[in-house]
């Protein structure tokens, strides 16, 4: 059995044996006839990534936000998903479903996360073990937090149970979410392993929850504090760029050493299947829904010979899920590649068995990049973006004449290359409208974005409408 099918399926037992998620009100848990043992504290931090999957499940669409939104991609489909549709324009509204969906999805997480480190600290057992366990969900609510400031910007920063009375609360400020997001990120660090045996490989690690911090510190643009952590990440020598890039998107090949944060997807038919292989599959092929077709703009972005292009991105003659892909396959002429399995692979085409590659080595390398060069460090920024482009060189069909290294000292000009290193290595990886709007410029690259409305998407009307306190984002 592969090692993350273990954890996977302890995830399904904690879910299927404790249905905390779904108690009323969504405020408050009742855990405390629950939590009673260290096995129950397991089966409750468990429960706690649940809202992690991109499954049918969670109708967690938060692919739509980074990807569809942004120049890499447009809807596809077949017109049944409006609200979809309403992102890849930027006319989403407060009613958008998708948005009202992530809301919930991500607060369930927090609210489960804050359950584990209240209730934990009082139970019998082994200190060790109760604080990484502990740890695991300070990471985990770090990780919904700071997914809900990159999609809708300051939200309500809840770290405690609260009683139903205690829920209506305004939004906090972005650099408020930022230094908690940052202080459970430390303080995780300090209790996760930096590695696990089979049985729970694809839960937080002390890599991931450096990873995260340094993200973090990557939008607060605090440039310093990025290449300080990932020097910290460096220390552990425990990550390094797998040789073959597809090797991040292959079943058995997952969780490698690339890997600092995965999410974890099985084929089991439990529910913990990845569905973008459904969602992102050709409507040409059988039950596949064709969403998230890649744009021109993308494909021409790739450096002639660039392996990863066709890593990226299926094209005319290109062997696709057991076909030959051809041009009517998608309105543009291109599909994704990424994330994607035949019926050989998996039993049912909406459970795929594809990690999501969260926070890869290969973006570490880039953010230290990035965060070098703004520093005025170019020579030392070459270093971490030539091992990014070296391993895509070294596929390419002629190392010795494709991806050249490159060599420029000028500050503006080695920022957008890196810029554009980071729209190849990550395509269609949800990370490209977020870049776009940290760097200031989704204005200049996208047609009808409004700057000071879409850089963040609107609050829910459902929760405006809950609570008073709350107020909507500017020009919505």
């Amino acid at each position: 059995m592969s090692k993350k099918y273990i954890f996977l399926l302890s995830l399904c037992c904690a879910l299927s044996c404790a249905d905390i998620l779904d108690q009323e009100p969504i405020g408050i848990l009742d855990a405390g006839a629950f939590l009673n043992s260290v096995s129950d504290a397991r089966q409750a931090v468990n429960a706690a990534y649940e809202p992690l999957l991109i499954n049918n499940q969670n109708n967690n669409f938060y692919w739509a936000f980074g990807l569809i939104a942004s120049d890499d991609a447009i809807t596809g489909g077949d017109g049944s998903r409006k609200g979809i549709e309403e992102i890849d324009f930027l006319e989403h509204t407060p009613r958008t479903q998708e948005l009202n969906d992530f809301w919930k999805l991500n607060y369930a997480g927090i609210i489960q996360a804050n359950t584990v480190i209240e209730k934990v600290p009082a139970i019998e057992g082994d200190a060790a073990t109760k604080n990484a366990i502990i740890a695991e969900a300070q990471f985990l609510r770090a990780w919904y937090h700071f997914q809900l400031a990159q999609v809708f910007g300051g939200v309500p920063l809840i770290t405690a149970i609260q009683a139903p009375d205690e829920v209506k609360v305004p939004r906090n400020s972005l650099e408020e979410l930022y230094a908690q997001i940052i202080l459970d990120c430390e303080e995780a660090a300090t209790n996760l392993p930096l590695t696990y045996g089979a049985e729970s490989i694809g839960r937080a690690t002390n890599g991931a929850a450096l990873g995260l911090k340094a993200k973090t510190q990557l939008y607060q643009k605090n440039w310093e504090g990025v290449v300080a952590t990932i020097q910290q990440i460096k220390a552990l020598q425990l990550y390094n760029l797998v040789d073959n890039y597809q090797d991040n998107f292959k079943e058995g090949q997952q969780n490698n050493s690339e890997a600092l944060w995965e999410i974890q997807h099985a084929n089991l038919e439990l529910g913990v299947g990845n569905n973008l292989n459904q969602w992102w599959t050709s409507k040409k092929i059988p039950d596949g829904y064709g969403f998230a077709e890649v744009t021109q703009d993308l494909v021409d972005a790739f450096e002639v010979g660039d392996p990863r292009l066709s890593f990226t991105v299926a094209q005319n003659g290109d062997v696709y899920l057991g076909r030959i892909y051809k041009r009517s396959f998608s309105s543009t002429g291109y599909s994704p590649a990424k994330f994607l399995q035949s019926t050989e692979e998996v039993t049912q085409i909406s459970d795929g068995s594809i990690n999501y590659p969260a926070i890869r080595y290969a973006e570490v390398l880039l953010w230290e990049a990035e965060a070098l060069t703004e520093l005025g460090s170019m020579v030392d920024a070459l270093i971490s973006l030539e091992q990014v482009r070296a391993r895509a060189r070294n596929q390419s069909a002629d190392p010795a004449t494709m991806l050249p290294k490159i060599a420029t000292t000028d500050q503006t000009a080695l920022m957008e290359l890196i810029r554009q290193e980071r729209r190849v290595e990550l395509g269609f990886e949800f990370h490209r409208f977020f870049d776009l709007v940290r760097w200031g410029i989704a204005d200049q690259e996208m047609e009808g974005f409004q700057k000071n409305k879409h850089e963040y998407f609107p609050i829910p009307q459902t929760e405006l409408d809950l609570n008073p306190l709350l107020e909507q984002n500017q020009g919505y």
